[in-house]
């Protein structure tokens, strides 16, 4: 089996610098032919994955966080070359809905008996997105981070704890399924997967393979439960929140004044109508059993 290793050599915290030498170790040689690249710029994965694709590769490995994996998986959407992840940057909300370990020689060990996999992919305005992408507060911390030059959870963490107390609210009209509804939300969240990172897990019900996409609306709230919003965000019981709604629908159409959003984290301004669609078993990846 052919597999190239698409290496972003400055995601996360860099502590993956290494990650060459534990591939050499760790890779079953038996089972793969393997090389590996590093980006040097943004969009540089996607440009690798699609050659890598266009040479008949069976694998591409995404080795960084999901700004990574999303660059890779738009250069092999549409091929039959699947995508695998390392986790190792600041959030791997992808890797780790699909188990990849965060232990980056187990995560290698696991490559040696993962399976082929397809799943859905999603659009926003023709957009793609894999994960978990969304409007609001989510994608307001999005460009934060962006912004950084200290990467990390608790940079993260920090972020939301200063921001999140002056992010106002706001009005979102949904149209889907012959409905209309506003809402007046801090985050609305569309997750074909189930988390942002971390485990912060936003849709914990979430289904890769269902042809749907679960619209993840987080009504106004006192801000005096933000530390109860997040202890259900990491123990996998936001959903039962009674603040929080999901729609599961195939398409979806979002009106709002500030379209501000982030796609698997990617930041990006959608404009005032934001149209969301599910394509059913487009994408193939190669992931850890089970």
């Amino acid at each position: 089996m052919t597999i190239r290793f698409i290496i972003n050599p400055i995601s996360g915290n860099r502590k993956h610098h290494n990650v060459k030498e534990l591939i050499h170790r760790y890779l079953d040689v038996t089972k793969f032919q393997f090389d590996c690249v590093y980006t040097e710029r943004p969009q540089h994965a996607t440009l690798l994955a699609s050659e890598a694709a266009k040479q008949g590769l069976d694998v591409v490995v995404a080795v960084g966080g999901d700004g990574t994996m999303h660059e890779c998986a738009i250069g092999l959407l549409g091929s039959h070359t699947s995508l695998a992840m390392l986790a190792c940057g600041s959030g791997n909300g992808m890797a780790f809905h699909f188990g990849v370990n965060a232990d980056l020689k187990l995560a290698i060990q696991q490559l040696n008996s993962n399976v082929f996999r397809t799943i859905d992919s999603c659009t926003a305005n023709g957009l793609p997105f894999f994960n978990v992408s969304g409007v609001g507060f989510d994608a307001h911390i999005a460009h934060l981070f962006a912004d950084t030059t200290v990467r990390g959870f608790m940079t993260y963490i920090k972020l939301v704890l200063r921001e999140c107390a002056f992010y106002p609210a706001q009005t979102y009209t949904l149209e889907y399924d012959g409905k209309i509804e506003q809402h007046k939300a801090v985050i609305i969240s569309w997750a074909n997967a189930s988390q942002f990172g971390n485990n912060a897990t936003i849709s914990p019900q979430s289904k890769v393979d269902d042809g749907l996409v679960d619209i993840c609306i987080l009504q106004d709230f006192n801000r005096l439960r933000v530390p109860a919003l997040l202890y259900r965000l990491f123990n996998n019981s936001i959903h039962r929140s009674p603040l929080m709604k999901i729609i599961r629908t195939k398409r979806i159409t979002i009106r709002c004044k500030n379209g501000i959003s982030h796609l698997d984290g990617e930041v990006v301004n959608l404009g005032q109508t934001i149209e969301i669609n599910t394509l059913a078993n487009s994408f193939k990846l190669f992931v850890p059993n089970g």
